[in-house]
């Protein structure tokens, strides 16, 4: 998809209701599933956190970052997410905690970043964490300049590919609620995102290629 294209979206993306619930559940692990539809939110307190789906150009191409977290000790060591992380008292909103993650994970300025919207939140029951989802782009192709204390590496991928049906395919994960379970995932050249990541990525996914048929 060229990124000339995905601009000319953009105005639909603006308008589009979001799916919310039945997006997630097209990737979640089936142990969630009842989880995301009966939980409580409110009963548990969460910690907030906000995090932001990066599109931008590169060889023409509409891409996408996600990023590989370093191996520590907490219930998302080591995982594939999209930039972001803990919203801080001196956050001015959700969405400038997301601009502000990413500006410190993979070294994009937020004047770079031009924000579309808002997504869906999603509770994520094992850190006890609701994540606040942002789609922006930046008009340039982006050199990321990544913490090495958080970030083991960077994962780019074409739009294109994302959007493409074959990518989600059924892989046996380690979870929380299981050992070992079949999960819905996405797989991104040698990886495999699966669990709230997966779930953001779907919403955005059934958004993009609603509007992309219109």
């Amino acid at each position: 998809m060229k990124f000339a294209d995905f601009l000319i979206v953009l105005p639909k993306l603006l308008k589009e209701p979001l799916s919310s619930t039945d997006a997630h559940l097209l990737m979640a692990p089936p142990e969630r599933a009842d989880v995301i539809r009966n939980i409580d939110i409110a009963t548990y307190n969460p910690r907030k956190a906000a995090v932001l789906m990066l599109i931008y150009p590169r060889n023409e191409q509409a891409h996408l970052i996600l990023i590989l977290r370093n191996s520590y000790k907490g219930v998302h060591s080591s995982q594939i997410a999209f930039p972001g992380g803990k919203v801080e008292p001196d956050d001015a909103s959700y969405c400038m905690a997301a601009l502000r993650e990413t500006h410190e994970e993979i070294g994009v300025q937020p004047e770079k970043i031009n924000v579309v919207r808002d997504f869906s939140e999603i509770f994520i029951p094992p850190s006890n964490f609701i994540v606040f989802p942002f789609l922006g782009f930046s008009n340039a192709e982006l050199i990321f300049n990544p913490d090495p204390e958080e970030v083991a590496g960077l994962i780019e991928f074409p739009l294109a590919d994302f959007l493409d049906d074959a990518t989600v395919v059924v892989n046996q994960m380690p979870t929380s609620y299981s050992k070992w379970i079949d999960v819905p995932t996405f797989k991104i050249g040698n990886h495999y995102v699966w669990g709230a990541t997966a779930m953001i990525m779907s919403e955005l996914k059934v958004m993009l290629k609603k509007v992309l048929s219109e």
